[in-house]
């Protein structure tokens, strides 16, 4: 009769293993997916972004033509900028595609400050309402993207701290799961 005992705590204990692995692979499926939709919305920031960078350098470039190395500078970044987001969109918890979206979102940001410092320094521009009101839309989507991206790290922090639990961490190396890379 003992024999019997332990086959059943034996298969007992197995079925507990293998319910909790299942809830583990879950709860990482669901922490995974929530970096996704966290960057969907940051990737539609930088969308926008890159729509009023757009209008900003149309608008820009007949005004003032002998900025051209500015100008070309931004579209440049801005191009970068679009082909990391869309490399990273197949993966958004990948290292590699996010970290050159890391570096080309810093550089269009720094490419975006040298217009904003150029229009500043043309004073004359600041009564056109078109740009005025491309530059309040630009600093209502820097706003936004800036939200984006702490809700996009948040994600990928919680993420990364359910990996690092014990025991979920060994089975997260079986599933196939690995740390994901903030912004």
């Amino acid at each position: 009769m003992s024999g019997g005992g332990w086959s059943w705590l034996g298969w007992a204990l197995a079925a507990i293993l293998f319910f909790w692995g299942i809830g583990a692979y879950n709860r990482l499926m669901r922490l995974r997916n929530a970096i996704g939709e966290a960057f969907r919305q940051l990737d539609q920031a930088l969308t926008a972004r890159a729509e009023a960078c757009s209008k900003l350098l149309t608008l820009l470039r007949p005004l003032l033509a002998n900025e051209q190395a500015t100008f070309d500078a931004l579209e440049t970044a801005q191009l970068e900028a679009s082909s990391a987001a869309q490399a990273a969109r197949a993966k958004p918890y990948a290292g590699d595609p996010l970290a050159a979206l890391a570096v080309a979102t810093a550089v269009h940001g720094a490419a975006l400050t040298r217009l904003n410092s150029l229009v500043e320094h043309h004073g004359e521009l600041s009564g056109m309402s078109e740009l005025n009101a491309l530059l309040d839309e630009l600093k209502l989507i820097e706003r936004q993207r800036a939200f984006a991206r702490q809700v996009f790290n948040q994600a990928v922090s919680q993420y990364n701290e359910a990996l690092q639990q014990f025991p979920t961490r060994i089975l997260a190396g079986l599933y196939g799961f690995a740390e994901a890379r903030s912004l």
